[in-house]
């Protein structure tokens, strides 16, 4: 999980939206409603990609409007369960919230590594044998 530390405004436009995202180096940011300051939702690359594929001008939209609702999970859930959200619903973010509120988002990402080092830990040290006891191809430069 990453913490949730850049925002957008349920009001901001999507263009505003997309330079937050593109020189904060990340795929999606949270929403915020702008009178309580709470989550709204979360607006993505894919969600702007979206707008543009239907003719949106980017300077006109507001990020509400191309903002889809996201279930948020909790810090009990399990990185299984998140998955299965995500794979349901086809999202790549899901916030997750505590009992003080937004506590940040994972990512598919996350979820990919976590599953892997379960798989890892799982398998045991056979998991992952000697590279050196690997077959070689001609290309390899070993």
């Amino acid at each position: 999980m990453r913490p949730a530390l850049i925002t957008a405004g349920q009001y901001d436009h999507v263009a505003a939206a997309a330079y937050l995202m593109k020189h904060a180096g990340t795929t999606a940011l949270m929403v915020v409603d702008a009178q309580t300051g709470q989550p709204a939702g979360i607006i993505t690359q894919a969600d702007i990609a979206r707008a543009i594929a239907n003719g949106k001008d980017l300077n006109d939209v507001r990020v509400h409007a191309v903002t889809i609702t996201r279930p948020a999970v909790t810090t009990t859930t399990s990185i299984r369960d998140a998955a299965a959200i995500m794979t349901a619903r086809h999202l790549r973010h899901l916030p997750v919230a505590g009992a003080v509120g937004l506590l940040g988002v994972i990512d598919i990402t996350d979820v990919c590594r976590a599953l892997s080092t379960t798989v890892k830990a799982d398998q045991g040290p056979a998991a992952d044998p000697d590279p050196a006891a690997r077959p070689r191809h001609a290309a390899d430069p070993r």
